[in-house]
């Protein structure tokens, strides 16, 4: 019986791929950060366990051989135990206009929704501001995820649109807008939409000057009047003001840029979060002194 046609069991085992994707995941669960791992959860409840099973092996044996996003959503290829691979879109239904108007409203009433998503992170509560605008971030029903593959199981969502969801919460790992563009709204529109809402609604103009202002003539000396007093510090330095501080999300530029492509079993930012630390308590040390440091543990 040909596994395509059978959901249940495990039948004929699939073609191998060489140079498929792969699943960073050898085994227990998919997605390092909670967002992703959502996503799956979101998946899991909509997916037979039977399905969800020969999806997982799938995704981990690197059946599914390419995935691109356009601007409905998600489209890939899985290569199953036939020589043809099937095709398998994914979409998300896109919010409208007026509930997106809601949900941004809600996020722009708190500073740290937009910190957090500028740098790259997916705020912790962010699903009660979407359930505040009545909608939902993640898919709730079969509504929410509309799904087609090209294989003869009639059951939807098939295992090979399971073995898609599976490498696409890893994806939500490197880049959680891409959840976001699925709903519709893309970084760039988000980001722009908070800022003007933080501003009263009107993004503050961008000014470009043709030629850079020149300085007060009093200000002007010649060079060797200055050499002497190269290294001294002047009174203009009390005007300069400095905050030497912790940020207030750990590692945001790391976040922002997301991870590179060569890293497999570990994230960059765990392996950078040691280093991250220790500068930022030299630089309080430096700063501020030994006040600046929290007490050291007793043995």
């Amino acid at each position: 019986m040909d596994d395509e046609m059978e959901g249940w069991g495990w039948g004929t085992r699939p073609r191998k791929v060489r140079g498929g994707i792969r699943a960073h995941s050898s085994k227990g669960t998919f997605g390092k950060n909670w967002w992703a791992r959502r996503w799956i959860a979101a998946m899991e409840n909509l997916v037979s366990a039977p399905r969800l099973a020969r999806g997982k092996y799938y995704a981990r044996q690197g059946q599914v051989i390419s995935i691109d996003e356009d601007k409905e959503g998600i489209t890939a290829l899985v290569q199953g135990s036939r020589p043809k691979p099937y095709r398998v879109t994914i979409r998300l239904t896109h919010l409208t206009n007026a509930q997106w108007s809601k949900v941004l409203n809600v996020l722009a009433d708190q500073a740290i929704f937009a910190a957090q998503l500028l740098a790259g992170e997916m705020p912790a509560n962010i699903e009660e501001a979407f359930a505040s605008a009545g909608v939902s971030l993640f898919p709730q029903t079969h509504h929410d995820l509309i799904t087609t593959c090209s294989c003869p199981d009639k059951a939807n969502p098939c295992k090979h649109i399971a073995a898609v969801h599976y490498i696409l919460g890893e994806r939500f790992d490197e880049d959680p807008f891409l959840l976001f563009r699925m709903r519709g709204r893309s970084q760039e529109q988000i980001l722009t939409s908070l800022r003007a809402r933080r501003s009263n609604g009107e993004p503050p103009p961008l000014q470009v000057s043709e030629q850079p202002p020149a300085r007060p003539k009093e200000e002007l000396s010649p060079l060797e009047e200055q050499i002497e007093h190269f290294w001294q510090i002047g009174e203009k330095i009390r005007e300069f003001s400095v905050q030497v501080r912790a940020p207030q999300i750990p590692q945001p530029l790391l976040k922002r840029l997301g991870e590179p492509d060569f890293i497999s079993d570990l994230t960059l930012q765990s392996q950078l979060e040691d280093v991250y630390n220790a500068i930022t308590q030299f630089a309080l040390l430096m700063a501020y002194g030994d006040a600046a440091l929290p007490p050291a543990e007793e043995d």
